[in-house]
């Protein structure tokens, strides 16, 4: 048994959020030095240089507590979040679920952060590291899509890259941003910004849903081919249940193994209809570097994990981005970069 399983049989004795608070606080006392990087997983997207395409996604570190801790384990991004304007508790407990046996995660939490003061101020302590923002909505906000507007003016100057989160299942309301006229309303109010404000460069992103039918999927490509938004996070959590084999009852967003195949159809949907001509960081299930690399030769840039590092450990990290370095020289690439969208047709 390794180091991180005994580890873990013990954390998994625990409620998964107290077991989530001492990893944080582990996090906050360790000072890994950065492992060893690969000049073939270097590349550039959105404008900006990614040591290596492996991110940790929103959700691990949510009020920016230890963005560059965890990037010091390896990963080549961090991205902080969901945070909202206000602070909000989120849903009632329990709200997290192992399913253990699946390698997965039910949890309905419901945005619970500090807000957004509490995050800008913790993020104003991190380095040169690329650290983005992933926003939402307060559950109580008369009008969500102006809330993503406060958190992209509130973080313009910070971030590294801002995500639009308008796929969690968990917070009523909110997946309604992703089709028709409510998409059209948050990217002309998108668009507007840029148009008034020129000290807004950052890079956007937008979270979409891996439920989102091909109907409503195709037309959102196509809006966000002629807006201000600079790249596509695929995917959120799934509400699907039909690739586990408990806690079926459980209502909220699952995520990790069981989340993989859905999520790559998804991807190589999305780069399909957007041809390939914007970023797509791919998310979902990842738990290896052949995973990894599945994702990238069905459209994505970039790709980032959560799930399978609590159930794999940190080392999962490192021994992506190695093993990831080889299967790319072995297919006979120079970088990276080469292998995305290669199995699309």
């Amino acid at each position: 048994m390794s180091f991180y399983s005994f580890l873990r049989s013990l954390l998994f004795l625990l409620d998964p959020e107290i077991a989530h608070r001492i990893t944080i606080n582990y996090l906050k006392m360790v000072r890994s030095k950065k492992p060893e990087s690969y000049n073939v997983l270097r590349s550039n997207v959105f404008g900006l240089n990614f040591p290596n395409p492996v991110g940790i996604a929103a959700g691990f570190d949510k009020n920016a507590e230890v963005a560059e801790n965890l990037i010091n384990l390896g990963f080549g991004f961090s991205e902080v979040g969901t945070v909202t304007p206000s602070p909000q508790p989120g849903n009632p407990k329990p709200r997290i679920f192992r399913l253990k046996d699946d390698e997965a995660i039910i949890n309905r939490l419901g945005f619970n952060n500090d807000g957004f003061d509490q995050v800008k101020t913790r993020l104003g302590k991190t380095n040169d590291s690329i650290v983005g923002v992933n926003i939402g909505a307060n559950k109580d906000s008369k009008d969500f899509s102006e809330d993503y507007i406060k958190g992209i003016k509130f973080f313009s100057t910070l971030a590294s890259y801002i995500t639009i989160n308008i796929s969690s299942p968990n917070t009523p309301g909110l997946r309604k941003l992703e089709v028709l006229e409510n998409l059209d309303v948050l990217l002309d109010k998108i668009n507007n910004l840029h148009k008034e404000d020129l000290l807004i460069k950052i890079p956007i992103l937008l979270k979409i849903s891996p439920d989102l039918e091909s109907d409503n999927l195709k037309y959102l490509c196509d809006k966000v081919l002629s807006s201000e938004i600079d790249g596509l996070i695929i995917s959120n959590t799934t509400v699907a249940r039909n690739s586990i084999t408990s806690n079926l009852a459980q209502e909220g967003g699952l995520s990790g193994r069981p989340l993989f195949k859905s999520s790559t159809l998804q991807l190589r949907k999305v780069y399909k209809y957007t041809n390939g001509e914007i970023p797509l960081v791919g998310v979902g299930g990842i738990d290896s570097a052949e995973k990894a690399y599945e994702k990238i030769k069905n459209g994505a840039s970039l790709v980032q994990l959560y799930t399978g590092l609590v159930y794999n450990g940190p080392k999962l990290i490192k021994n992506i981005n190695k093993d990831l370095s080889i299967l790319i020289e072995k297919d006979g690439y120079n970088n990276i970069s080469e292998a995305i969208g290669v199995e699309v047709n």
